[in-house]
């Protein structure tokens, strides 16, 4: 009266099993070739990544001119500053130079130095900030 089919058979229970987990392997079956056909894009990835590679080398520019592209206006007034010092200046001279305040300064060096684009060291009330090797 409650609704609900049971039975004793442990044949009957067993099929049921197996027929639950064919449906659900057959269903995700099709939902992968699926997937395969509707995203080609995913084939080309391997072809698209190896084009962009040759294109970087092909144009031989430097890590720096490459940083530089990614940063907005006020970073790069820190990181041209930085360069025109010989890639080692104090932050309250930088900061001066560049015409931000003290805040944005640090905000923007500690960005750079958690990037690995510069290190810095503490010098006294303020630090100085050298340019990664890899960028001079």
């Amino acid at each position: 009266m409650s609704g609900s089919y049971q039975t004793n058979d442990p044949l009957l229970a067993t099929w049921g099993v197996l027929l639950i987990i064919a449906v659900g392997i057959v269903i995700v079956g099709i939902g992968g070739i699926v997937y395969f056909f509707l995203f080609p894009e995913i084939q080309n990835q391997t072809q698209a990544t190896q084009t962009i590679s040759d294109i970087h080398t092909s144009q031989n520019s430097s890590s720096y001119d490459s940083v530089l592209k990614t940063l907005n206006h006020d970073e790069r007034k820190v990181l041209n500053t930085l360069k025109k010092h010989n890639g080692k200046y104090l932050q309250k001279y930088i900061r001066h130079e560049t015409g931000l305040s003290r805040l944005k300064t640090h905000r923007i060096v500690a960005r750079f130095a958690e990037r690995g684009i510069v290190t810095l060291e503490k010098t006294g009330n303020t630090n100085e900030v050298t340019l990664a090797e890899w960028l001079r």
